[in-house]
């Protein structure tokens, strides 16, 4: 019997990425420049954790506020210099690329 193809890409582990901070949308938590640390294993995303999400083909680094039916709200910690889902809203939660975990936020 032959083995069924695959049709379509399959999603490759990262496991493990790095990530430059640009901009100032983290301050004070994250300086822009600085290297973070993130994983691509992310079972168990919660309210308060830094995730790297995938919005408009650019990678953004924000903290989850809220989430709610397979859906994120999400916000940088300098309100005044962050666009977030204050401006774009909710996204889902196959929009986050991974989760921060270095350094710990």
């Amino acid at each position: 019997m032959a083995s069924p193809k695959s049709s379509g890409k399959q999603k490759r582990l990262k496991l493990l990425f790095i990530r430059r901070v640009i901009g100032k949308s983290m301050l004070p938590t994250l300086k822009p420049g600085q290297l973070v640390l993130g994983t691509d294993l992310c079972r168990h995303l919660h309210k308060n954790a830094v995730v790297v999400i995938r919005h408009d083909n650019i990678d953004k680094i924000k903290r989850i506020q809220g989430i709610k039916n397979n859906r994120l709200f999400v916000i940088g910690d300098n309100n005044r210099s962050s666009l977030d889902s204050r401006s774009f809203g909710w996204l889902p939660v196959s929009t986050v690329a991974g989760r921060v975990i270095w350094p710990r936020t």
